[in-house]
């Protein structure tokens, strides 16, 4: 499908998730169908095809797993079957997403799946807003789903690069120089599209998607600015600092020399195949340079490196708007995630200003 637009890279990723969304909602009782689309007004793509999934693995559960969902199959479920659903059923569901197996959408047969806290609570939250639309439209007497309490998320230390780590992982991707010799091959085909990729994450907090997403006529290098197609399709203008304009522009001169394949020669950053970039492939381009800059931080994603920017930002502007602003965060209190110590900060601010008789600071008149 040829990429010939300002935003049809999104336009495509939306066409194929719905496809992948009618596709797996033509296995599911047709309730799940009728609740996939009342949110199809509210959500993106992206949302509804994680409901689906999520909803295809509770079915496959209740008909394997459950003698009540075993006789029918799965597509032929009704209301009423639906509604036999018991706590006891979802206390099963709850210990089964810990551990279980079944065929990957890769094609992988009876793959291995490990769910941690965070995971079975969003596949759990899933049921219950799906029960909670058969509630609401009176297609059942009661929901049961509201019975099982979701799991207790216990609060992670968020990961963020310091400066020197920041300053490691771009000498690394100009440079190399610690690589291994695999790596290093394709660092000297890479150096520039990987230092400019870095750059815009470090300097300007966008999401991977919105990264892969670009499209070269996206950016302005006269006026230090670019166009990203947030959440829910809203494109809006970003700015970069001086740093992000000169890796910009020292990659858009080799990428303008550079032929892409047919359908991708809009795409601003391009794999080694001259195909836009993947997210995958960036996601393993930012580790492969956090794990020299950062060893002792696993894990570290772009997502990570936003983190890094919202902290940054906020460090120097104290305005958690602004900052909401630019991620394109709806709530304060989301953009308040990517940085607890934003809390111990102003804790120790409060420490400075209160002295105790006997402190040298304290007087009295």
């Amino acid at each position: 499908m040829p990429d010939t637009a300002s935003g049809s890279y999104r336009e495509q990723q939306d066409q194929k998730r719905i496809i992948q969304i009618r596709s797996i909602i033509r296995e599911l009782p047709q309730a799940c169908s009728d609740f996939i689309r009342s949110i199809a007004i509210s959500t993106g793509t992206f949302t509804r095809l994680a409901y689906a999934i999520d909803l295809r693995t509770f079915f496959l559960f209740l008909q394997k797993e459950r003698v009540a969902f075993s006789e029918k199959p799965i597509s032929l479920l009704t209301d009423q079957d639906l509604e036999k659903l018991t706590r006891n059923d979802l206390t099963a569901y709850t210990e089964y997403l810990t551990y279980y197996y079944k065929d990957d959408i890769d094609s992988v047969p009876n793959k291995a799946y490990v769910n941690h806290d965070l995971s079975i609570k969003r596949k759990l939250c899933a049921i219950r807003s799906f029960y909670d639309y058969l509630f609401k439209n009176q297609r059942i007497s009661s929901n049961v789903t509201e019975l099982v309490p979701l799991p207790r998320i216990h609060e992670k230390p968020i990961i963020r690069l310091n400066k020197e780590e920041m300053v490691q992982m771009l000498s690394q991707a100009q440079s190399g120089e610690r690589l291994t010799e695999s790596q290093k091959k394709y660092q000297k085909i890479t150096a520039k599209r990987d230092f400019a990729i870095l750059s815009l994450f470090l300097g300007t907090g966008i999401r991977v998607s919105e990264c892969v997403g670009m499209n070269i006529n996206d950016v302005d290098l006269e006026n230090n600015a670019f166009i990203v197609t947030r959440k829910g399709g809203n494109q809006v203008v970003l700015y970069y600092p001086p740093e992000v304009a000169e890796a910009l522009a020292d990659y858009m001169e080799e990428r303008l020399e550079t032929e892409a394949l047919p359908g991708h020669e809009d795409a601003l950053f391009l794999s080694l195949q001259h195909k836009r970039i993947t997210q995958r492939a960036i996601q393993n381009l930012v580790k492969k340079y956090a794990a020299i800059a950062a060893p002792l931080k696993p894990r570290v994603s772009p997502h990570k490196l936003r983190s890094t920017y919202a902290t940054n930002l906020y460090h120097e502007t104290g305005d958690i708007y602004l900052v909401a602003d630019v991620l394109g965060h709806t709530s304060v209190d989301t953009t308040r995630k990517h940085y607890a110590d934003m809390t111990d900060a102003r804790r120790k601010m409060a420490a400075e200003h209160v002295h105790l008789p006997g402190d040298p600071e304290f007087r009295t008149e």
